[in-house]
């Protein structure tokens, strides 16, 4: 029998848990019961909740991917509901985002990924970027060069360079995602990876790596030694 949650022990409410026992110790369900505020006649927020995430998989980056009007497939989801879902999960990547730029410094190909996976990493189309470095190897200016269809993306190389002299870089690193989740390299990546370091060879600004990101891992160029 369905009890509201009004009703339940302090303990178990979402929202005095939160305030007794920290942030913390609830579930994301939970978590997600204080953002929607109720549930239905049938169903407590907390049971909408763990319906919804259970769709996902109990996965919220899956769930982070699903469009209001998806969300308002679930009965007890009206559009206020669903907006403040999807709100609050476009929040959160952005925290990882701004958290991960906080790694200035290059020292491995691990280190682009951990700035561009929460960038481009769950995109579900393709988009081009360029880290540009200085003499040490710190981030001194990122910037998105295209972006295109799930098919792929065009890249102008002039323009990659004329913002290079602009931030006085000295290094790049170039970065895109595959939306497939595929980690292999394209002709078309090769040939584009080919024509920046040449063009970066004779205008003395080392293009470093290219690496192809996805939402679960990257391939570098440079480690695989197809660079």
């Amino acid at each position: 029998m369905y009890t509201p949650i009004n009703q339940w022990a302090e303990d178990d409410r979402p929202r005095e848990k939160f305030l007794l026992k920290g942030k913390a110790t609830l579930s994301d369900s939970e978590l997600l019961a204080i953002l929607i505020g109720s549930g239905s006649r049938n169903e407590s927020a907390v049971q909408l909740c763990q319906r919804i995430l259970a769709s996902s998989e109990n996965n919220l980056n899956t769930l982070g991917k699903m469009s209001v009007s998806q969300l308002m497939q679930f009965k007890g989801i009206g559009e206020a509901k669903a907006i403040s879902i999807a709100a609050a999960l476009e929040l959160g990547r952005r925290r990882r985002a701004e958290e991960a730029v906080e790694l200035k410094k290059i020292t491995s190909s691990k280190a682009v990924f951990d700035i561009m996976q929460p960038i481009i990493g769950e995109l579900p189309h393709e988009e081009f970027w360029v880290l540009y470095l200085n003499n040490s190897n710190k981030v001194i200016y990122k910037a998105q060069l295209s972006k295109g269809g799930i098919t792929g993306t065009v890249v102008d190389v002039r323009l990659i360079f004329k913002t290079a002299f602009e931030q006085n870089a000295t290094g790049l690193i170039l970065s895109h995602n595959h939306p497939s989740g595929k980690l292999i390299a394209s002709e078309a990546d090769l040939k584009i990876t080919k024509r920046i370091k040449e063009a970066g060879q004779t205008l003395e600004i080392q293009v470093l790596d290219h690496l192809i990101i996805t939402e679960n891992g990257y391939l570098s160029f440079q480690d695989e030694g197809i660079f």
